[in-house]
């Protein structure tokens, strides 16, 4: 028998109903995408709660690094354009 750790992990997200996101719900270990499938059926929806279930291998996902949050995030706020305070509102429009 497979080694645990010779098993891909999985991450399982579950959209509980229609116009609601996906949400991570958790990790499980299965061979392939049908097994992640019903194991992620099996283990997260048991009372019904599930509308929608994604798997998606845990080694697919690329994350930026948290302390890498200024060089990420930060070069937004010099374009200006992107703010709605650059923009001027004609007074017939009304409130937005």
């Amino acid at each position: 028998m497979n080694n645990i750790q010779e098993i891909p992990l999985w991450e399982v997200f579950i959209r509980p109903r229609n116009g609601l996101s996906h949400r991570h719900c958790g990790s499980l270990h299965a061979a392939d995408s049908e097994m992640a499938l019903q194991a992620a059926r099996d283990v997260y929806t048991r009372r019904g709660e599930g509308l929608s279930v994604w798997v998606i291998p845990s080694a697919q996902i690329v994350a930026s690094d948290p302390q890498d949050r200024d060089q990420m995030f930060d070069p937004s706020d010099d374009k200006i354009y992107r703010h709605p305070s650059f923009y001027d509102i004609p007074d017939d429009v009304g409130h937005m």
